[in-house]
């Protein structure tokens, strides 16, 4: 459905309570908690995860819950046991049956990839 992630560059564990914001290269894995806003390439709520603000990025992947707007330039996918309360705005949305979405979504449509040709006007065959 879309390119993954790579790798993942950053992991907060399970038990593990940041109060801040984080920005991050690369990706990002949650599976404790965050209470601030977050920037990175890619985000990943793990299914113990959970975060309160607002998150930004390329993608998000939610198994837990968030709290705060998303924003993501490619796609929002909630997993079965994800929850999200705030807004979404992503050119793409996924959500799986379990998951939960409350409040609003702003899916922009991509630009156009076609191309219009110019028209060549036709003559009709001329009678010799």
């Amino acid at each position: 459905m879309f390119k993954r992630h790579e790798r993942i560059e950053s992991f907060l564990g399970k038990g593990t309570f940041v109060n801040g914001n984080i920005k991050n290269h690369g990706t990002l894995r949650i599976d404790g908690s965050v209470e601030g806003n977050i920037e990175a390439d890619w985000v990943i709520v793990g299914d113990s995860g959970s975060v309160k603000g607002d998150v930004s990025a390329k993608g998000i992947i939610i198994g837990g819950s968030i709290e705060g707007n998303l924003g993501a330039k490619e796609i929002v996918e909630i997993k079965t046991k994800g929850s999200v309360t705030g807004e979404i705005k992503t050119p793409k949305l996924s959500i799986a049956e379990g998951g939960s979405f409350e409040g609003r979504s702003i899916m922009p449509r991509e630009e156009s990839k076609v191309i219009e040709l110019p028209r060549v006007e036709t003559g009709s065959p001329k009678d010799p």
